[in-house]
C-alpha cells in the first residue's frame, strides 16, 4: 500500500489520490487486538480533503463507505439528476444535514434542515411531493416520543419549523403515495397511517397491514424489532423493504427483508430469498447491515443505500453503504456486493463531484449545523457562540462536558488528530474532547493553573498547567489509542501529556443511544473561551 508521510504537527493538509488503511480482520477485533494498517493486498480507500478517506477510487470503482462516520438510517431522494440524502442526527443540533450527489458515490453537504431541539432524532424520511420537499422525523424525549414533519419549497431551505404529527410510539416513517393518489406513512412494526393531502397532519388511526418475515430462531440477533419500512412502486407491485433483527447487539442481527403487494393494504408476499442483506460471520468487514432504501441510479441501474458498523470501529457509529440491486425474472430483486469488503464498479452515468468537506475551521464562516453541532442544546444555546477576526468565542456552560453542551462533529477516519489554540478567561475551563454522551467522554481541558483530565465520563485528575491561560492543544486518536500534546509557545515545542487513553469501548453496545464518539471542543465555568485555527488531519 502507499504510505503517506506525516509532515509536521498538522503542518500540511493531505489531498489528492493517496490511500488510507483498513482495520484488521474481524477475528482480530473479536480477540481484542488493535486494528492497524492494512496488510498488502487489502483494498484501501482514496484520500480526500485533509486526508479523509473517500469512496471514489478514481478508476471507475468505489470502496464503501460512501459516507464514513456516523451517517445512519440513510433516507435518499432522487430528484431529476440530483440525489439528496439525510440521516439520523440524534441529539446533535442543528440537525438533519442534507447531502447532495450526482453519482451516488461523491456527496457534499447542503444544509442542516432542523434547528429546534425536538429530542433525539431517529431514522427520518426525505421525500418530494407535488414540488415540495418534506422530511418526516421520529423524535424521542426521555419517556416520550412522537413524530414531526418539516417542509421546504427549495432543498436549500428555508425549512419550516417542526410540526407535531401527534403520532406516539412509532419510529422510522416511510412515505408513499397509493394508486388513488393518497399519501401514507408506513411505520415500524408493519403499520401505516394516512396523511392529509398537504402531508402536514395524519388522518384516522394507524392500521396494521404487514406481518414481517421472521428469521430462524437459532440466529444470533438483538431482537425482532421490525423497523425502517421503505416503500416504492415498480411495475404492478409495491415493494416494502424492512429491517429486522435489531440495530446493534450481535453483528449478525440486523438484516434487510422484502415483501411485495399490488395494493398498499396488502396482502403482502414475502421475498422467497429473505433476508437479502445480512452479516453472517463476525470476520466480515461490515457488521449489523440493514435499514435499506432502493434508488434508481443516474444511468438507469438500481442501487440501495443502507448502514453498517465497521468491524473494529463501533466508535464511528453506523456508516452509509452503497450496494447494487439486480431485478430478476420472477419480479423480485436481489442485493449484491457481498460483504462490501472489496471495490465495486460505480453506478452508470452520473457526474462525479467533490466529496465531503474540510473539518478544519478558521472560524471566519458559520459552519454550525454543517460541521459543528451542539449536543442536546437548551433553547438559545447558539447564543453562546460569537465569531470575529478568525476567533470563535464560546461562553462557558456547566462545570464540565457532563453538565454543558459541547460543540462536536462527525468524522469518519480510523486515525486522526485535531489541534486548536485555546485561550480562557478567569474561572473558565476549556479543552478538546471525544464525546459520546454526557455520561461517556474523554479529553483534556485546563484552567489557568491546572489541567483537567476527562476519562470514562468523569474528571479524574488536575495536574499542574505550566502554560497558563493560553495554549496550543492537540488530540490524537490512532485507532482507539488517544494521546494529547500541548504547547505554550505556539507550536515551536510540544510536550506529550502524561496520560494516555484507550476508547474502543466508548460505543452503543456499552452505553446505548446509537451514537458515535465525536471529536469536539468545550467551554465550562463562568467565563468564555476563545478558539483559533482549529485543524483536522486524517492519519495513516
Amino acid at each position: 500500500m502507499v504510505q503517506i508521510s506525516r509532515r509536521g504537527a498538522l503542518g500540511s493538509l493531505l489531498t489528492g489520490a493517496a490511500v488510507s488503511a483498513v482495520p484488521a480482520a474481524g477475528q482480530a477485533a473479536q480477540m481484542g487486538t488493535l486494528p492497524g494498517p492494512a496488510p498488502a493486498g487489502v483494498p484501501t480507500w482514496a484520500r480526500g480533503i485533509e486526508g479523509q478517506r473517500k469512496a471514489d477510487l478514481g478508476n471507475g470503482t468505489f470502496l464503501n463507505p460512501i459516507l464514513a462516520g456516523d451517517r445512519p438510517d440513510p433516507s435518499i431522494l432522487k430528484d431529476g439528476d440530483n440525489y439528496y440524502m439525510t440521516h439520523s442526527s440524534f441529539d446533535a443540533y442543528p440537525g438533519l444535514l442534507i447531502w447532495h450527489s450526482r453519482d451516488l458515490v461523491n456527496w457534499t453537504p447542503v444544509v442542516a434542515s432542523l434547528k429546534a431541539n425536538i429530542g433525539s432524532v431517529w431514522a427520518p424520511e426525505i421525500c418530494k411531493h407535488q414540488g415540495r420537499y418534506y422530511i418526516y422525523i421520529p423524535a424521542k424525549f426521555p419517556g416520550n416520543n412522537t413524530s414531526y414533519v418539516i417542509w421546504a419549497d427549495r432543498i436549500e431551505g428555508p425549512w419550516s419549523e417542526p410540526i407535531d404529527l401527534k403520532l406516539p410510539r412509532y419510529i422510522d416513517p416511510g412515505h408513499v403515495v397509493d394508486e388513488q393518489g393518497v399519501r401514507w406513512l408506513f411505520l415500524s412494526g408493519g403499520d401505516r397511517i394516512q396523511l392529509a393531502p398537504d402531508g402536514l397532519s395524519t388522518v384516522g388511526k394507524p392500521e396494521h397491514v404487514y406481518d414481517p418475515w421472521r428469521y430462524p430462531d437459532d440466529w444470533d440477533v438483538e431482537g425482532f424489532s421490525p423497523e425502517g419500512p421503505k416503500v416504492m412502486k415498480k411495475g404492478d407491485y409495491y415493494y416494502l423493504v424492512t429491517a429486522v433483527g435489531g440495530t446493534a447487539g450481535p453483528p449478525t442481527g440486523h438484516m434487510v427483508i422484502v415483501a411485495r403487494a399490488k395494493s398498499l393494504a396488502g396482502p403482502w408476499e414475502d421475498h422467497p430469498r429473505n433476508p437479502l442483506v445480512r452479516t453472517v460471520d463476525n470476520a466480515e468487514k461490515w457488521w449489523s447491515r440493514g435499514h435499506a432504501t432502493l434508488v434508481e441510479g443516474p444511468g438507469g441501474d438500481w442501487w440501495t443505500v443502507y448502514h453498517g458498523y465497521e468491524n473494529g470501529f463501533y466508535t464511528l457509529g453506523r456508516q452509509t453503504l452503497l450496494a447494487p440491486v439486480t431485478w430478476t425474472k420472477d419480479g423480485w430483486f436481489d442485493i449484491g456486493g457481498g460483504d462490501l469488503a472489496k471495490p465495486m464498479r460505480k453506478p452508470k452515468g452520473g457526474k462525479p463531484g467533490p466529496h465531503g468537506m474540510a473539518l478544519s475551521d478558521d472560524f471566519t464562516t458559520d459552519k454550525l449545523g454543517v460541521q459543528w453541532n451542539f449536543f442536546d442544546p437548551k433553547p438559545g444555546e447558539a447564543d453562546r457562540i460569537s465569531r470575529k477576526d478568525g476567533v470563535l468565542t464560546l461562553k462557558g456552560a456547566g462545570e464540565a462536558p457532563s453538565s454543558g453542551s459541547p460543540l462536536i462533529f462527525v468524522n469518519g477516519d480510523q486515525a486522526y488528530e485535531i489541534e486548536c489554540e485555546i485561550e480562557i478567561e478567569p474561572e473558565t475551563r476549556a479543552g478538546l474532547i471525544l464525546f459520546y454522551d454526557r455520561q461517556l467522554y474523554c479529553g483534556l481541558g485546563f484552567d489557568a493553573k491546572n489541567f483537567v483530565t476527562h476519562q470514562y465520563g468523569i474528571e479524574r485528575g488536575r495536574p499542574a498547567n505550566p502554560h497558563g491561560a493560553k495554549m496550543l492543544m492537540r488530540l490524537r486518536n490512532t485507532r482507539h489509542i488517544v494521546s494529547f500534546h500541548t504547547s505554550g509557545d505556539g507550536g515551536t515545542t510540544w510536550k506529550r501529556f502524561d496520560r494516555g487513553m484507550e476508547v474502543s469501548g466508548y460505543h452503543h453496545n456499552v452505553r446505548g443511544g446509537f451514537l458515535m464518539l465525536k471529536p469536539g471542543l468545550y467551554a465550562a465555568g463562568k467565563g468564555s473561551a476563545r478558539f483559533r485555527n482549529f485543524r483536522y488531519r486524517a492519519l495513516d
